[in-house]
């Protein structure tokens, strides 16, 4: 092999070694052995011209007489090397090697050749990229040199060398050294100085082997991830966030994110996503989340949240509403609901179901929740939202009318003018079957002395009106309550009472209707006239 061949061998090897280190960077870590032990077969060449004086002589050899012979390639030879790993990256190591000439002719034959046995030691540091099958290294290694040419003493010198190679990992402890080479840098001396010049090695050596790895930590945790859910529990409706975070997955590469959900539909593709709930029956779901590389590394990871309804969301103080959280295991574990708590009102319930009495409850957000829990003591939070709405304003009494009592002949008479008034409050009465009517009674000063119970027959006779049927529309008389006013005018207050409302003007008073009887609109009929006797005759 010429030395120009040779020299492009190994800038080639050099070159792929750094190109597999380059690409090698990015994969995941491998703990890196404490001993690595490596044997296997040697081939090397000297790329060296033999120097030497001869004490004997051949066919165009003299004894006595410098001469100069290229050596042949060494075929033959083993290699084994000890490393020490300080670290995950940089060794040190021992290296030893034996090459031996192949016997093929005689010595320096016409064409000058000679084989020669070459033997080195070394020692230095050695540099390792570990990836994840293949691990390039590099070593410059110095030490000792033997060259034992042919028919001439050994020569021992310093020598160096400097290279790197290509492990291929087949398990923990074993790996294949696909290929390693090295350059070869010493000079030998085979007579005197002034006579003969240096035998100057500038060699190439490429060796394969296995490697046997002893020690080191455990292997890297395998890719994990963990998600979780954000609220863990909503109304239906609500969204919710989820979180995958991966873990031990190698550096720099990229992550994709694939998400799946049991309910719900869920939007996102990075590491966060979200779930819309909206037409979600209430119960108990779960958000997966599926993490691969851009190699073969990959994790999955669930979280759950739990939609709870309720029925009806909104009430009044005082209603119930039906609260359901439909409690599931994902992997069909038994589970249980318990611990029905409300923040107002009152909750009972037994399983997914529970009732909310909102009795005494102020206006406003009640939150319940529950716990499920499964056999194995994982428990998750469940929770809706019931709404109590203000209470309507309490109904209260009103004035609907009023009419004057204008008669001198019969101040007490309801007369037709009265009757819009009356009965107006008659079809209020009627729309209204619960409500109720009061009819306060009024007098003047003057009309004191001479009738005291005025105002009370004014009211009485009122009622009288609206009870009759006069005018198609009777009212029950238990409805109508008349009553007497302390104001000082001849009028009848006409006041409805709507049902839950109470009549509570001040300064009036009941009448005691058994005293003060109703007296009818209807006059009575006029009395005949006597005819008068004839005059006699």
């Amino acid at each position: 092999m010429s030395l120009r061949t040779r020299s492009m061998l190994l800038a080639l090897l050099l070159s792929q070694i750094c190109l597999v280190g380059t690409l090698l960077m990015a994969q995941e870590q491998q703990p890196a052995p404490k001993w690595e032990l490596f044997g296997g077969y040697s081939w090397s060449d000297p790329n060296a011209t033999l120097h030497a004086i001869p004490s004997f002589s051949g066919p165009g050899v003299t004894a006595g007489s410098p001469l100069s012979a290229p050596l042949k390639d060494q075929r033959k030879g083993f290699g084994t090397a000890l490393t020490y790993n300080m670290n995950r990256w940089f060794g040190l190591t021992a290296d030893f090697s034996a090459h031996f000439g192949g016997d093929r002719g005689n010595l320096f034959t016409a064409a000058h050749t000679d084989d020669a046995d070459m033997y080195t030691i070394g020692f230095g540091p050695k540099v390792t990229i570990r990836g994840e099958h293949v691990s390039p290294f590099i070593e410059l290694l110095g030490g000792w040199n033997r060259l034992t040419p042919d028919g001439f003493d050994k020569d021992s010198r310093f020598g160096f060398l400097a290279g790197g190679g290509v492990d291929i990992d087949f398990t923990k402890h074993w790996s294949w050294r696909a290929i390693q080479g090295d350059y070869i840098h010493s000079d030998h001396r085979f007579g005197p100085g002034t006579l003969v010049d240096h035998t100057r090695v500038r060699g190439a050596r490429l060796q394969t082997g296995v490697v046997y790895k002893l020690g080191g930590g455990p292997p890297p945790a395998a890719p994990a991830a963990s998600c979780s859910a954000s609220p863990t529990e909503v109304m239906t409706g609500e969204p919710v966030k989820v979180t995958a975070t991966p873990s031990n997955f190698p550096k720099n590469r990229t992550l994709a994110y694939s998400w799946s959900s049991t309910g719900g539909k869920i939007s996102g593709n990075e590491a966060t996503a979200t779930v819309d709930t909206t037409g979600l029956a209430g119960g108990s779901y779960t958000a997966t989340a599926k993490i691969t590389d851009n190699k073969k590394s990959n994790a999955e990871c669930s979280a759950n949240f739990i939609s709870c309804s309720a029925n009806p969301s909104t009430v009044k103080s005082g209603e119930a509403s039906t609260i359901t959280c439909d409690c599931k295991s994902p992997d069909g574990r038994q589970v249980s609901l318990s611990n029905w708590t409300a923040s107002s009102g009152k909750i009972s319930g037994t399983g997914n179901t529970a009732t909310l009495d909102t009795a005494g409850a102020a206006a406003g957000p009640i939150n319940v929740s529950a716990t499920c829990s499964d056999d194995r003591g994982l428990t998750a939070q469940g929770s809706a939202s019931v709404t109590v709405e203000n209470p309507p304003p309490a109904p209260t009494a009103s004035k609907v009318c009023e009419f004057e009592f204008n008669n001198k002949a019969k101040p007490a008479r309801v007369d037709n003018a009265a009757k819009g008034c009356l009965d107006g409050a008659a079809d209020s009465l009627l729309n209204s079957p619960n409500s109720k009517a009061v009819l306060v009674g009024e007098q003047g000063e003057k009309e004191k002395p001479k009738a005291p119970k005025l105002a009370a027959q004014r009211a009485v006779n009122a009622k009288a009106y609206l009870t009759s049927g006069e005018n198609q529309k009777a009212v029950d008389p238990s409805r109508i309550e008349p009553r007497t006013g302390s104001a000082t005018e001849q009028k009848v207050e006409v006041w409805v009472i709507p049902e839950g409302a109470t009549f509570d003007q001040p300064g009036t008073s009941a009448v005691d209707e058994s005293k003060v009887k109703g007296q009818s609109r209807t006059a009575a009929p006029a009395k005949k006239a006597r005819k008068k006797a004839a005059p006699a005759t």
